[in-house]
């Protein structure tokens, strides 16, 4: 059997998904499968090609939600995990009549997809989550952004923080899809340590420098909120919570950047704010408002690489509503 897994790429909770539901998939339900692993990014337009679903069984884990009857598998957390209405309706009607009931999981009330996974596989199939418990907590940290600090979010001492470094980063379109298989074979130190990846992370180190400098350069910080544009250089992959190094008190920031396939408005909110939960704007609702989405603490709006000037406006109206709404306080 031939299992197609396609994950949310450039992410480490997406990796880490994809890592474990082979795993899992292979421990619990078929154990003679062979997997490929093939990559989704938000982009504008559309975000699946039915014709790349060519597996036995095809899979999609940290990322949006297909209707097509060729996905077999679906696991994912986030809050705006719906295309659009007919997609939610589908999955809800899919889930009453028990067509979609043990193979297609959705709750947002989990920190990743990765620990998400662990808990369905664990106890829905019998999956022993203990040898991957490493995996699942850098899963949360990361994608949580349960860091201690800015300081050991941006200087990025552990394992998991080099690796996160290096799945952002990295332009070879072949290079994840070899290291997926790793993150559940061996402890996250000793995967660094493949030559393949400890090769990468000199340069990458040098360049994360590069970017802390260039958007200490650009950031403009007033009324709670950070605002950076840095589309003059293809840096879409920079550390997000170098803007709350930069500026501890700021509880907002919103990064303009680009890359060949989109430009990219981050939305993000300081995991080390003294503002209350409660007084927090929901992120993914503004996202959504320009086609974007993501989680109530961090989203992203995708343009195509030609509509800098639509993403700088939909950027400038967010910073605006959150600059006068932390005025307001």
């Amino acid at each position: 059997m031939k299992v197609r897994v396609f994950y949310h790429d450039k992410c480490f909770d997406g990796v880490c998904s994809a890592s474990l539901f082979a795993r899992f998939h292979r421990e619990c339900i078929t154990p003679a499968a062979s997997y490929e692993y093939h990559g989704l990014v938000h982009r504008a337009g559309a975000l699946f090609n039915e014709a790349d679903f060519i597996g036995d069984e095809n899979a999609i884990v940290d990322f949006k939600y297909s209707a097509s009857p060729k996905i077999t598998w679906w696991f994912d957390h986030h809050l705006s995990a719906f295309l659009t209405q007919d997609d939610h309706q589908d999955y809800l009607k899919g889930m009453a009549d028990g067509r979609y009931g043990d193979r297609r999981f959705y709750d947002p009330d989990y920190t990743s997809c990765t620990s998400f996974l662990a808990h369905i596989a664990q106890t829905r199939f019998g999956f022993n989550a203990a040898p991957v418990a490493e995996l699942v907590k850098w899963a949360d940290i990361v994608d949580g952004a349960l860091y201690e600090s800015p300081k050991s979010a941006v200087e990025m001492a552990e394992p998991a923080m080099k690796l996160t470094l290096v799945i952002e980063s990295t332009q070879d379109p072949a290079f994840t899809p070899r290291l997926i298989p790793f993150m559940t074979e061996m402890p996250l130190a000793e995967v660094l340590e493949q030559p393949f990846v400890a090769e990468l992370l000199p340069p990458l180190m040098e360049r994360h420098q590069q970017a802390l400098k260039l958007i200490g350069e650009r950031a403009e910080y007033k009324d709670g909120t950070i605002y950076f544009d840095i589309t003059d250089h293809q840096l879409e992959g920079y550390n997000k919570f170098i803007p709350y190094y930069l500026f501890p008190q700021a509880t907002y920031s919103i990064g303009l950047s680009k890359s060949s396939f989109r430009t990219k408005v981050a939305v993000g909110s300081n995991p080390w704010t003294k503002t209350k939960p409660e007084d927090m704007v929901n992120l993914a609702t503004i996202c959504e408002r320009y086609g974007g989405g993501g989680h109530a603490r961090v989203g992203a709006i995708s343009f195509p690489p030609d509509k800098s000037d639509a993403a700088r406006k939909a950027a400038a109206e967010i910073v605006s509503e959150l600059r006068a709404r932390e005025a307001g306080k």
